[in-house]
């Protein structure tokens, strides 16, 4: 291993101790920087869109060119291929079967003595979708927020997305989002477009919930206007922790650690593992392959400022730490995965074995890539349909229902102190 690596192996406390260090002065930098962003968004509306698409995203858009127009989107099909379409539908297809099976099961019905409860669903009024764009494009993240969203019933669906040098949207962006019939499209990425859909603008119109990943300062903007308007999770730059064993392919471990990598500067990459011989492998893999890869650039700067190998005595000391790391991505490479798997509490996704890579999950098995980044695992769950939904119960009891039950109400109520909850029942059954 060369002193220039950019991936060495660190001290599992370090590791950590950056991983928890979430409210330190960075953050209070980041939330000073953003907070004048979104109350000038708040005040001045299309005018300040404008401005900051001219600032960061170096676009001189005019307010009316910020909403994608159908010739937009007709033009952006003859700059797709076949194949790339055919993926899109396939994404699309796969994603509204697995929704639509977990919102199947949200919905049911209980009845037990009399007492009837049904849970039943009812969309939100209406969401925007943050789509990330800059280094790369993520059509499939459109598919990931949008499908959710309309397999739930959602009315109205806002997609914003950064435009490119040419002031447009990515084409497989709005292609993806006309396949996913997303209502309202927009040129406007960064935390000023958190801000457009939390309080609206003369030609963005406010929305109920926002969801979606993005950079740091989307992160920043979708947790400063929570406290007005619901959002997702924090979903931040991607992520990967591998736990290996000496059973595991260093090339297959490399090859996953860079594909992450290559998001972005600030992507995370990881691997803890119990051989000594699969740390130093993994490393030469690496240090042999980076230099000669597409993005080579960011993969080496993304694996030297947040790579890293922790080697641990035990598989159960390797488990340990995968969950209090709580990564978005958990692949596990043992040889006996199962027996790993049911100790892990903390992660957004979990992939076992050699064939099921992020990149896997990312496009092609119907699982939302739209997961909770930053530690956040060990709270939030990964993007699904259940978050455009709200749950409603409904109660029908019959007659014999309550009477069955009316002995326990009256214990309780005068457990509380409330009288008067149980005379509401009693006074059903006099004359």
């Amino acid at each position: 291993m060369s002193e220039r690596s950019p991936l060495k192996v660190q001290k599992a406390s370090e590791v950590l101790k950056k991983r928890l260090a979430t409210a330190g002065v960075a953050d209070a930098e980041l939330e000073a920087y953003v907070k004048p962003i979104i109350a000038d968004v708040r005040k001045r509306g299309d005018a300040a869109l404008v401005e900051y698409t001219k600032k960061f995203d170096r676009v001189d858009l005019a307010p009316e060119d910020l909403r994608v127009t159908k010739q937009e989107i007709k033009e952006a099909y003859n700059a797709v291929s076949a194949n790339q379409l055919s993926a899109l539908k396939l994404m699309k297809k796969k994603v509204e079967a697995f929704e639509s099976r977990l919102l199947k099961q949200a919905n049911f019905v209980v009845e037990d003595g009399g007492v009837k409860v049904r849970s039943s669903t009812r969309p939100l009024q209406s969401v925007g979708c943050y789509v990330p764009g800059g280094e790369a494009a993520y059509p499939s993240t459109l598919i990931m927020t949008v499908v959710p969203a309309k397999v739930a019933g959602v009315s109205r669906i806002v997609v914003c997305s950064p435009p490119t040098a040419d002031g447009k949207v990515n084409p497989l962006i709005l292609v993806a989002a006309d396949l996913c019939k997303a209502g309202e499209v927009y040129k406007v990425g960064g935390a000023q477009a958190v801000a457009a859909l939390a309080y609206g603008t003369e030609i963005i119109k406010p929305v109920r919930k926002i969801v979606g990943p993005g950079n740091k300062y989307v992160t920043m903007a979708k947790l400063l206007v929570s406290r007005e308007v619901a959002i997702d999770m924090p979903a931040g730059p991607s992520e990967v922790l591998i736990l290996a064993d000496e059973t595991a392919d260093p090339r297959i471990v490399a090859l996953d650690m860079i594909s992450q990598a290559e998001h972005g500067a600030d992507s995370i990459a990881g691997l803890v593992t119990t051989s000594e011989e699969l740390a130093e492998n993994v490393i030469t893999e690496v240090e042999k392959r980076v230099s000669s890869i597409h993005r080579s650039k960011t993969v080496i700067n993304a694996l030297m400022k947040n790579g890293f190998i922790i080697i641990c005595e035990s598989i159960d000391d390797a488990v340990e730490f995968a969950n209090g790391f709580a990564p978005e991505h958990l692949e596990v490479l043992v040889e006996k995965p199962a027996e790993v798997t049911e100790k892990v509490t903390c992660a957004g996704l979990v992939l076992l074995g050699r064939y099921s890579p992020v990149s896997a999950s990312d496009y092609c098995v119907g699982t939302n890539h739209v997961l909770p980044t930053g530690g956040f695992s060990r709270v939030f769950s990964g993007l699904s349909v259940l978050d455009f939904v709200r749950r409603v119960n409904f109660i029908e009891c019959s007659k014999e229902g309550l009477l069955k039950i009316k002995g326990n109400i009256e214990v309780l109520a005068e457990a509380e102190d409330l009288p008067n909850h149980f005379r509401a029942v009693e006074g059903r059954f006099e004359p």
